[in-house]
């Protein structure tokens, strides 16, 4: 991975245990944990907002962000502006979601796939270039 790379990662309880295991496989300059700290019950708002505010103030080159189903850190994201969080399962929406929509925050699914999954999805989000052109058009259109 990419060692320069500014990273802020955050998790709910159903995402905890995963996000301990992918802070200890990233390779980077910095993480930032947003929390959780526990498998207590958690609301994942409470950790999507700062990891969102962290990279959409430029502190961060990217963020990750883990629940059960991906869908509530997503949603929750995606409600700042310049925040793009894609919610990849698989290596190849991983790939897609940075070079086709530039996205800057991965959000892993972790009652849905396993954490070797995880580990690679994250790796290929970070390790992905965007690729501009027409997709620059289509991404600069999503602003309000």
């Amino acid at each position: 991975m990419n060692n320069g790379l500014k990273i802020a990662i955050g998790a709910d309880h159903a995402g905890f245990e995963y996000k301990k295991q992918l802070i200890e496989s990233l390779n980077v300059a910095e993480v930032k944990d947003f929390g959780t700290y526990s498998d207590a019950s958690a609301d994942y708002p409470d950790f999507a907002h700062p990891v969102a505010l962290a990279v959409e103030s430029g502190d961060f080159d990217f963020g990750i962000l883990v629940c059960g189903s991906g869908n509530g850190v997503a949603i929750t994201a995606n409600k700042h502006q310049g925040i793009r969080a894609a919610i990849c399962w698989n290596e190849e929406l991983a790939e897609r979601a940075r070079s086709h929509n530039d996205a800057n925050i991965v959000c892993i699914p972790a009652r849905h796939i396993s954490i070797e999954e995880a580990k690679k999805i994250v790796a290929i989000f970070l390790e992905t270039r965007f690729e501009g052109g027409r997709h620059a058009n289509r991404v600069n259109k999503i602003a309000c």
